[in-house]
């Protein structure tokens, strides 16, 4: 995705209750499996703030999260602008493999 801001600027203006409460989800998700939209919720972000760090319409966004198939490269953008990193593993019953092909962004 090029020409989108990092998450962490639009978190510059956040009050600290928000910053703590935001920090306290995050902590909870990463426990959880949960869907995009609920993911989204879960950091506190709104659909407008985060359709602003992806240069779309926040219409986009909401079509976006509830998608249910979508390309590894729009999965990782969002993920991106959500301030995340998409990592895909392979989990078989005696191991588990990350997928490195799907890390950079296309040539």
């Amino acid at each position: 995705m090029s020409g989108h801001r990092p998450f962490s600027d639009l978190k510059k203006g956040w009050s600290p209750e928000r910053l703590a409460a935001n920090a306290t989800r995050k902590t909870k998700l990463m426990a959880e499996m949960v869907s995009l939209e609920q993911l989204r919720e879960g950091l506190g972000i709104s659909q407008e703030e985060l359709a602003n760090v992806m240069k779309v319409q926040q219409p986009a966004i909401s079509k976006l999260v509830r998608r249910p198939d979508m390309k590894v490269s729009t999965l990782r953008d969002l993920i991106a602008a959500m301030g995340g990193e998409l990592h895909i593993t392979a989990t078989f019953p005696d191991h588990s493999v990350e997928i490195c092909n799907f890390t950079g962004s296309p040539a």
